[in-house]
């Protein structure tokens, strides 16, 4: 299955426990679109958070980000794991 990043920018005051109760509600949601949501990483000083999963194409991410929170990434971009 292809592995995903998406990027939320702009997110100005953002804090990771914002982001761990989103992260939570993704979880509720993602075997709905077939994505499995796998880690996370924010920064929270330039406002962006991360977002790594597995999904059968770049929209299902987008889809179960919007049901679960309504947090919509900026980009996404298909990945491959190296070492």
């Amino acid at each position: 299955m292809p592995r995903y990043i998406d990027v939320h920018s702009n997110l100005k005051g953002v804090k990771l426990s914002d982001v761990k109760e989103a992260h939570a509600k993704d979880l509720q949601v993602q075997d709905k679109y077939g994505v499995k949501f796998l880690r996370f990483w924010v920064d929270e000083g330039q406002g962006t958070i991360f977002c790594l999963s597995d999904a059968p194409d770049r929209e299902a991410p987008r889809k179960a980000h919007d049901d679960a929170h309504g947090l919509l990434p900026d980009e996404t971009y298909e990945v491959l794991e190296g070492a």
